[in-house]
């Protein structure tokens, strides 16, 4: 026993000194500021709506993403929130080439992937991964836990000469937390935390660049989900991983990201860093996510401010004409049915050097403190566009902007 437990040791410092210079290089990269490992630009999917069965017949168009663009630079974290039907995991499945986009254009390193295929494509493949969000359906139940950590290197054999892939991934099942000997079981014997574990080892077999993250924690218990977000955080340093973090957790979301993205109906409507975003939110639909977010302080939340979002999201095969928040907004006028709103610096802000000063697709954008900076966030479990059923002692407003009682019944993302 004594003997096998110092032969995982030295096994497992010689994949730590093995990967140590790659982790130093990609995290001075990210600390010099160098060009973005990934852009992505006027990113767009639509599905075809179609009738008939021998003779089909298209009549519309699902707008699932139009229009997304963002940068990720190496060793960074984008988190992306949003109610659900907004467009993010389809977005995830975009940037690791599981859907082909309809437009838009992902570029890792300069090169446009969307136009990739063959060997080309297998090669980038390796470098941006991806954490599913379900452990239970993710993980093949007739494949032991050593078979599918160990599959990438059947696709890439280049990475794990056959003699050496049981100890690499014996090594993984380590890194992530998990005992060594558990390489022969399979998943039904793991329990949730447990399996999403194992996908993340996987996710790292082939010591990728980036990993697309799409909502890892949103099927497990909220201890289980500190685990797992401490576990990327870790990784992320000793790695100099990117990640594209997707979830609908707030508290979560600013916890490990460096900037934050808001989703709405397929497009990004605000976007900056988490202290912009959380502290200095410009645009309405950012502002009533942050307002259903608990605030553990009973005296801060007395004064805190309620926006309640009346109305469902619009279906995105007929989105609204203009802004597409404009049917929920309290905001709204009739600039917002003629002209789409550009993610841009509000011109307000452009000439201060103001936190709200960030880019947010809103004609009529302002600073709207809706919760105390002090202890926001700090209760895990809210999730993105939830409400309560009744506000709790302090004022609301509804989307025409009056004060009042908040209506029965909540509004939930997913």
């Amino acid at each position: 026993m004594h003997a096998d437990h110092s032969g995982r040791e030295e096994a497992r410092e010689e994949g730590e000194k093995a990967r140590a210079p790659l982790a130093t290089s990609r995290a001075g990269s990210a600390a010099a500021g160098g060009e973005p490992i990934l852009e992505v630009r006027d990113l767009v999917k639509h599905y075809p709506l179609t009738q008939g069965i021998v003779i089909k017949k298209q009549i519309g168009t699902v707008k699932a993403v139009d229009g997304v663009s963002f940068d990720l630079a190496a060793g960074e974290t984008l988190g992306i929130v949003g109610e659900s039907g907004c467009g993010k995991s389809t977005v995830a499945k975009m940037l690791v080439h599981l859907e082909q986009p309809t437009a838009g254009a992902i570029k890792y390193k300069g090169e446009d992937i969307t136009r990739l295929s063959g060997r080309a494509l297998k090669a980038v493949r390796r470098n941006i991964q991806m954490v599913f969000q379900d452990p239970y359906t993710s993980l093949n139940p007739r494949m032991t836990v050593g078979d599918i950590i160990g599959e990438p290197y059947e696709i890439h054999p280049e990475v794990a000469p056959k003699g050496e892939r049981r100890r690499k991934v014996q090594d993984l099942l380590d890194v992530v937390g998990l005992n060594p000997e558990y390489i022969n079981r399979y998943p039904h014997q793991f329990s949730g935390g447990q399996r999403q574990r194992i996908g993340i080892a996987r996710g790292l077999a082939l010591n990728p660049e980036i990993i697309v993250a799409d909502e890892p924690v949103s099927a497990l218990d909220v201890s289980v989900q500190a685990q797992v977000v401490n576990l990327l955080d870790r990784l992320q340093a000793e790695f100099g991983l990117a990640y594209v973090f997707i979830a609908h957790d707030l508290s979560i979301v600013r916890h490990i990201s460096d900037r934050v993205g808001v989703m709405y109906l397929g497009r990004i409507v605000e976007i900056g860093s988490d202290e912009q975003i959380y502290e200095h939110p410009t645009h309405p639909y950012t502002q009533a996510l942050l307002s259903a977010v608990p605030v553990p302080d009973p005296a801060a939340r007395e004064h805190r401010e309620r926006i309640i979002l009346h109305g469902d999201v619009p279906s995105p095969a007929n989105p609204p004409s203009g802004c597409r928040f404009r049917t929920r907004c309290w905001k709204a006028q009739e600039r917002c049915e003629l002209e789409v709103p550009l993610l841009a610096v509000p011109a307000v802000f452009r000439l201060t050097e103001s936190p709200a000063g960030h880019d947010s697709a809103c004609h009529f954008a302002e600073e709207k403190q809706v919760v105390p900076p002090e202890g926001l966030l700090e209760m895990p479990g809210e999730t993105a566009g939830e409400t309560e059923t009744e506000a709790e002692g302090g004022p609301s407003q509804d989307v025409d902007g009056e004060n009042g009682p908040a209506p029965s019944g909540s509004t939930r993302a997913g």
